[in-house]
């Protein structure tokens, strides 16, 4: 939770294309004091069945930027081996076209940001939610 110095950080990821959660995702949590501060790593979680982070850390006092990385590679790769069983969705050359999307905003102090990714095999989209 945020307090007066601090903003807090949340995110889920849906997967457009199935319209269900993406379960299993890595999510790396990094924040800066200022636009040319160094960015520092604050550590990790992965997405739950309802492909939320609900243990992402706590960000500390005068940051001003965050930055989510999501690894969404290894999440296709599971979801491509796995439709290959039935019948190849994707007939390309298997590579996934976003290995990785990295999601960059600034935060104020004591609010809450919740930040989902709307997640499919060929973009995505996100917004400030509530």
């Amino acid at each position: 939770m945020s307090t007066s110095a601090t903003a807090s950080v949340s995110t889920h990821i849906l997967d457009t294309s199935v319209g269900r959660p993406a379960e299993g995702v890595a999510v790396q949590l990094s924040a800066r004091s200022g636009r040319d501060a160094d960015w520092q790593t604050l550590g990790g979680s992965a997405t739950d069945a309802d492909g939320r982070c609900k243990d992402l850390p706590a960000l500390p006092e005068g940051t001003t930027h965050v930055r989510l990385d999501f690894a969404v590679e290894p999440y296709f790769e599971k979801k491509q081996a796995d439709a290959q069983q039935d019948a190849p969705a994707n007939r390309d050359s298997g590579a996934v076209f976003f290995p990785e999307v990295a999601i960059t905003f600034a935060v104020n102090p004591g609010e809450h940001y919740h930040v989902p990714l709307l997640l499919n095999p060929f973009g995505y989209s996100v917004y400030r939610g509530s």
